[in-house]
């Protein structure tokens, strides 16, 4: 192993054990945040801030700043799916939801990665253990929705509503990982980071704005203090690693990250907020790691590339797609 395969190595470990650690531990800044702030706003401000900050850093350090329009339009459209679809979507279920659950229902989303891996970047097809895997994990999802799905009518009702949203921006944040995969742009991932926040940013000021969000904010220091740390930590130091890995991993094990953050997210929920740990949510939660496990242990037929060409409307940003 050469020098140069060693450093990449370590680079990659140590963008795994971030994203392991400090996504696990954002679940439990978001409950906070949006305590007090609402949801849009509170996004809007992390992301404006981080995204922000990393621009200035690329401007100071001399990397490019300026795009083509599509180029331009790539950032948005991810960034929207990511940190609009995704996190926003997540952080207003929040307000409904424990941390530990939610992070739980997030858990998924490798369920969502493979399969829309197949469906638009067409360079893949799932076996059958991995159709099984997708068929349990839906399972898991039953299970652990189980307690909302029997008050539906009664007090649990947006409590199951915000789940649901939870799974559906789950959905959207794999869209968004794929389509980073799909659109190649000249910003190296750093920058591409930025201006991906940036934009998120904007887009969730918009949505807070026609809400109300700024009437019905109550800018407290504990709320303040977790928007710091999803900036530091989440924005800054956890997307920037995840965003490096997409560029530089199989998405098929860049998705692991999902096994460890609930565990790291139940457990500080359990304690620092007292969130409650049932057993729906052992067995649920049992039920969708073992799925996720089996669908991305699966083997993946690769598409021939004259195949594959046919669905090939863009190439893909990183080198290497999933497998």
């Amino acid at each position: 192993m050469t020098q140069a395969q060693k450093q990449h190595r370590w680079m990659v470990l140590l963008c795994f054990g971030l994203v392991y650690v400090f996504w696990g531990s954002t679940y439990l800044g978001i409950r906070v945040a949006v305590e007090n702030i609402p949801p849009a706003l509170m996004c809007a401000t992390r992301f404006l801030i981080s995204g922000s900050l990393v621009l200035i850093y690329c401007a100071v350090t001399g990397k490019r700043m300026v795009f083509p329009l599509r180029s331009m339009a790539i950032f948005a459209m991810v960034g929207g799916f990511l940190l609009v679809g995704g996190n926003l979507t997540l952080s207003w279920g929040e307000t409904y939801v424990p941390s530990g659950l939610a992070s739980l229902l997030v858990a998924a989303a490798p369920l969502w990665f493979l399969t829309l891996d197949n469906l638009i970047l067409g360079e893949h097809k799932l076996s059958g253990r991995g159709k099984i895997g997708l068929a349990l994990g839906l399972v898991g999802v039953v299970v652990l929705l189980w307690p909302e799905l029997m008050q539906i009518r009664t007090l649990g009702r947006m409590q199951f509503v915000a789940c649901i949203a939870i799974l559906f921006g789950s959905a959207s944040w794999a869209a968004g990982s794929v389509l980073s995969k799909r659109f190649k742009t000249e910003a190296d991932p750093f920058t591409a980071t930025g201006w991906q926040m940036l934009f998120a940013g904007i887009l969730n000021l918009l949505i807070a704005i026609p809400l109300g969000d700024f009437q019905r904010a109550v800018w407290t220091p504990r709320g303040w203090g977790a928007i710091l740390y999803l900036v530091t930590f989440g924005s800054l130091v956890g997307y920037t690693a995840y965003i490096w890995l997409l560029k530089h991993v199989p998405v098929s094990k860049v998705t692991t990250y999902c096994y460890v953050n609930p565990v790291v997210a139940v457990f500080l929920g359990w304690l620092i907020l007292h969130e409650r740990i049932d057993g729906y949510i052992l067995a649920g939660s049992a039920i969708i790691i073992s799925a996720v496990a089996t669908v991305t242990s699966a083997k993946v037929e690769t598409i021939p590339p004259a195949a594959a060409d046919l669905n090939d409307l863009e190439p893909s940003m990183a080198e290497g797609a999933g497998d």
